[in-house]
């Protein structure tokens, strides 16, 4: 059986936004911390990870989401740094959503009723928007990160609009994971 990496998602597409972006990505590099940095073509929000699933299950996923995700384009506001689980042992870094939290979590509840009449069961954790910029490997240099994360926690990224979720493909190598659409869902002008 064929089994496909799948997650949804809403990229980050605006130049501005992704450039600013990966600005502090790199410099958060360049504090020698152990970090696995994210790709600037892979930078996104997650609107939900599915995991390794059949092909078959994927068409049908991109089926039912085109019938149940009506939405309205919307704008979003990339605001702010921050950690999981917290600043003194971070694990993922990531750039918060300040405007359009409603709209994404709204999405999400949407994506994550159409799985569960699918037979795919739901996720346990809240989901709370966020563009993850890099995972933290090991506690190297974790000073000198901590002291960069706290100098951009207010950062302002910038805006962009909302118009398509898409169901994506992660294609895991030793560069780095490759993303791939699968189907895109358009927003109702």
């Amino acid at each position: 059986m064929n089994l496909v990496r799948t997650f949804i998602a809403v990229d980050i597409d605006d130049n501005n936004v992704l450039s600013k972006l990966a600005e502090v990505r790199d410099y958060l590099v360049g504090t020698k911390a152990d970090l696995k940095p994210v790709a600037t073509e892979n930078i996104h929000v997650t609107l939900r990870f599915i995991g390794e699933i059949p092909m078959t299950k994927v068409q049908e996923i991109c089926d039912a989401l085109t019938n149940t995700l009506k939405f309205k384009p919307f704008t979003i506001k990339i605001e702010g740094l921050g950690v999981f689980p917290n600043i003194r042992r971070p694990r993922v870094i990531w750039a918060g959503v300040s405007r359009g939290t409603e709209e994404l979590v709204k999405l999400h509840d949407i994506i994550e009723k159409t799985l569960r009449s699918l037979g795919i069961p739901p996720v346990r954790e809240k989901f709370v928007p966020h563009i993850t910029l890099a995972r933290v490997k090991s506690s190297k240099n974790l000073q000198s990160l901590i002291k960069a994360i706290e100098q951009f926690m207010n950062t302002e990224f910038g805006e962009l609009v909302v118009d398509k979720v898409k169901v994506k493909r992660s294609i895991l190598t030793r560069s780095g994971p490759i993303y791939n659409d699968i189907c895109v869902i358009k927003a109702v002008e």
